[in-house]
């Protein structure tokens, strides 16, 4: 039997979803975007089956309806789809970054006998929009599922089973775990990353080359600053609880590295270093909060079709690249060549490919 999903929200997170879910047998997607354009998009490259102008109006037919729009739009969704004609056994999901207002409104649903499970598939791109929609855009990433408690195991149990053709990590926490560790790893270094950006352009008056050399580490640490500021300042104030904590504990921690400083203990700071690099090399490779990158860094002379020739390397083997950069390029000076690919086994074979014909030093970062 068929079962028919509606998503609302045609954008990177939506139109990826719809796609990735197309790999289930069986499952009609119907999409919506408020966008005319969108839609249009969405229809002409297969993303849905059929884009529909009303959600409302195919409401009765969905099995499953997924929400791929900011939380506050979410909010506003969960709203209307009060007065839908609705199956009695549809199961409503969403895709936002913060859940705790979510699974609050959640209960109202609830007291209307309308399952609602919080979602968050916790991966992205630093591109946005229907264009950017993958299919494989989940795999291996954590989809951290929100349910109620006393959530039915029926219902968890159906939606995993769609969701499972993401290729993500299905796990289930509750809203306030979820709040809580997303802000650690991904909302809180969004502050930390914009605050960088800040400091440096108050550097321009008095240090205006600052600005020049800030290529390398420091465009690597503050990538995330350029993500979409109206998204991130929704999500700041939905959860600035959590945030605020997280601040006081930063505050804390960067008063005893100027401890550290004031002291002038070669050991101490050496220390605090070697540290945060043993935690830092034993952080998973791969999939995280909102960017998937599978980058592999090649040392690389600096020499002229070096890159032309790393590039017919990877064609030959019929590997697919998605982004590559320079990090370093300096005469008589290996540079560090980053090529980003779409999934792991593609990064090693490249690894294997460069270093058995160019030998060429690879690593992952």
């Amino acid at each position: 039997m068929t079962r028919n999903v509606l998503v609302i929200g045609l954008g990177l997170i939506g139109g990826s979803i719809a796609l990735a879910l197309q790999k289930a047998p069986e499952v009609r997607i119907f999409g919506y975007d408020r966008d005319a354009k969108t839609r249009e998009q969405a229809t002409m490259l297969h993303i849905v089956h059929e884009a529909v102008e009303d959600p409302k109006a195919v409401s009765a037919q969905a099995d499953v309806i997924i929400f791929g729009t900011p939380v506050n739009a979410t909010l506003e969704w969960m709203e209307a789809i009060k007065t839908w004609e609705l199956k009695p056994s549809v199961i409503i999901s969403d895709t936002g970054s913060t859940k705790k207002a979510i699974m609050q409104k959640a209960g109202e649903l609830r007291a209307m006998g309308i399952t609602f499970i919080g979602g968050h598939p916790m991966a992205g791109s630093h591109k946005s929009g229907v264009l950017a929609a993958k299919p494989h855009l989940f795999e291996n990433a954590y989809y951290m599922l929100t349910p109620l408690a006393g959530e039915e195991i029926i219902n968890m149990a159906k939606l995993e089973s769609l969701l499972k053709f993401t290729h993500a990590k299905v796990v289930s926490v509750s809203a306030h775990e979820h709040d809580h560790m997303t802000a650690v790893v991904s909302h809180f270094p969004h502050i930390v990353a914009a605050s960088l950006v800040h400091q440096l352009r108050t550097e321009d008056d008095d240090y205006p080359m600052t600005r020049s050399l800030a290529a390398g580490g420091f465009r690597d640490v503050t990538r995330i600053a350029s993500s979409n500021p109206i998204l991130w300042r929704d999500i700041t104030m939905q959860n600035r609880k959590e945030l605020i904590k997280q601040l006081q504990d930063w505050q804390k921690e960067m008063t005893r590295v100027q401890y550290l400083l004031e002291e002038d203990d070669e050991t101490a700071i050496e220390d605090y270093f070697a540290s945060a690099k043993a935690v830092r090399d034993e952080l998973p490779i791969g999939a995280g909060a909102f960017f998937t990158s599978f980058d592999l860094y090649v040392d690389v002379p600096d020499y002229p079709g070096v890159i032309s020739e790393i590039t017919g390397f990877l064609a030959d083997e019929a590997i697919s690249i998605t982004n590559l950069r320079i990090v370093e390029s300096r005469e008589d000076v290996f540079g560090v060549l980053v090529i980003s690919f779409q999934n792991e086994e593609d990064r090693k074979r490249a690894a294997t490919a460069i270093e058995r014909r160019a030998k060429f030093e690879t690593f992952i970062s």
